[in-house]
């Protein structure tokens, strides 16, 4: 009884990150940010993989990489600049970035 509990809860687990991460893809469509970036390469901006790997283990990425969506940014990828997105709900960015950082390359 106990691993069937176990396994349940895990299965649990399991549904809600893939809605968290289905509704972190669709936020970046809706929100634009597809017309810049893909999932696994890259095309004006870095692709999201390339951006998880290169803020892996770094605590402070979240918050970091919210403001530069927030305010824009340029420097890191090269020398084409991100438009700010002040508009996207702090939330959305959120769960954007929760999305992002999960992935794996």
């Amino acid at each position: 009884m106990k691993v069937s509990m176990l396994v349940l809860a895990g299965a649990a687990l399991i549904a809600v990150g893939s809605a968290q991460a289905q509704d972190g893809k669709a936020l970046l469509q809706k929100s634009g940010c597809t017309a810049c970036h893909a999932e696994d390469k890259k095309l004006v901006g870095p692709a999201y993989k390339d951006v998880a790997a290169k803020y892996k283990g770094d605590a402070a990425a979240a918050a970091k990489l919210a403001e530069k969506v927030k305010k824009g940014g340029s420097g890191v990828w090269g020398p084409v600049p991100m438009p700010p997105n002040a508009a996207v709900k702090d939330d959305d960015v959120k769960t954007m970035l929760t999305y992002i950082l999960a992935l794996k390359k």
